[in-house]
């Protein structure tokens, strides 16, 4: 009996790269032998409402295509169930899909991690604010870095990496200190001004830049990074060294693990695997061994 395989796919994602990921992913699926269920959702509820269904049908796998943020806008489906995720990267960043070492540039042979990968447990973050909470699987972005995503997403104008460029000189002008307030695993609350806080179940974001290098997402904790107040010069001198990963070593960089990071700042804002999440304030949290993913076998 062929195994049933569910597809789940975000044809958006990626600008339109995850429908021809879709595709291929599909086609070598079947030529394998699968038995393809395919799901299209077309907005963020519609995948999660389409999540459910495929689940109910009790697939040995579940593929889904799409980026960092398809996937854990499933989450709460899919750590609630005891069917493999098949994670196709057809997103901007892929951060996910870098940490564990999943192909990305080939979707068939992704996918084919549904027949022939083998399974990984891995840890999932929680961001909790405002009596919502919405779970992450990379890096949640608290100050400068927040900023400029969040002002990358508003501008209408330039269009591709421009606006982004564009977004980060205006953000630079407006640069000052943040005072955030900061407890980690329950610590007494303290003062903490900096430029950024970054906490990580894996180590980058933005496609590649290892700002919690070293962090492993099946090790029950999160990597904290702060980068203390800077001026602009001096972030601009520090920022090629966060390209590289190679700043945990400066004097403006403070590096801990923990289990919970509790943080709030009146002009707080929050993203996470590309999502804005929160503001003003919340406590991250890892939700230890929650998701199972088919990688390449050793």
């Amino acid at each position: 009996m062929s195994a049933h395989i569910a597809v789940l796919t975000n044809p958006s994602a990626g600008k339109g790269r995850a429908a021809h990921a879709s595709d291929a992913a599909i086609e070598r699926l079947r030529a394998a032998g699968a038995d393809v269920r395919a799901y299209s959702g077309a907005s963020a509820d519609d995948t999660a409402r389409l999540a459910v269904l495929a689940l109910e049908e009790a697939p040995t796998a579940l593929v889904v295509i799409g980026g960092d943020g398809t996937l854990s806008g499933i989450l709460k489906v899919a750590t609630g169930a005891s069917v493999p995720i098949v994670f196709v990267a057809a997103g901007t960043g892929n951060d996910f899909a870098r940490a564990l070492g999943l192909p990305l540039d080939d979707p068939g042979q992704a996918a084919m991690l549904a027949l022939n990968g083998r399974p990984r447990v891995v840890d999932v973050g929680e961001v909790h604010s405002g009596g919502a909470v919405r779970p992450f699987l990379t890096i949640a972005a608290l100050g400068f870095d927040a900023k400029v995503t969040d002002r990358t997403d508003r501008l209408r104008w330039p269009r591709g990496r421009l606006r982004y460029y564009l977004a980060l000189v205006i953000e630079l002008v407006r640069l000052r200190p943040m005072a955030f307030r900061l407890s980690l695993d329950g610590e007494p609350e303290r003062d903490a001004p900096g430029t950024l806080i970054a906490v990580g179940n894996t180590a980058s974001y933005g496609g590649g830049m290892p700002i919690c290098v070293g962090a492993e997402p099946d090790d029950g904790l999160l990597d904290v990074v702060q980068v203390r107040a800077l001026g602009r010069l001096r972030l601009l001198r520090v920022f090629p060294r966060l390209l590289r990963g190679s700043h945990l070593t400066l004097p403006e960089v403070t590096y801990r693990r923990a289990r919970t990071v509790s943080v709030s700042e009146p002009d707080l804002v929050v993203y996470a695997d590309g999502e804005r999440v929160a503001t003003g304030e919340c406590t991250i949290a890892v939700r230890a061994a929650s998701l199972t993913v088919m990688v390449p076998a050793r």
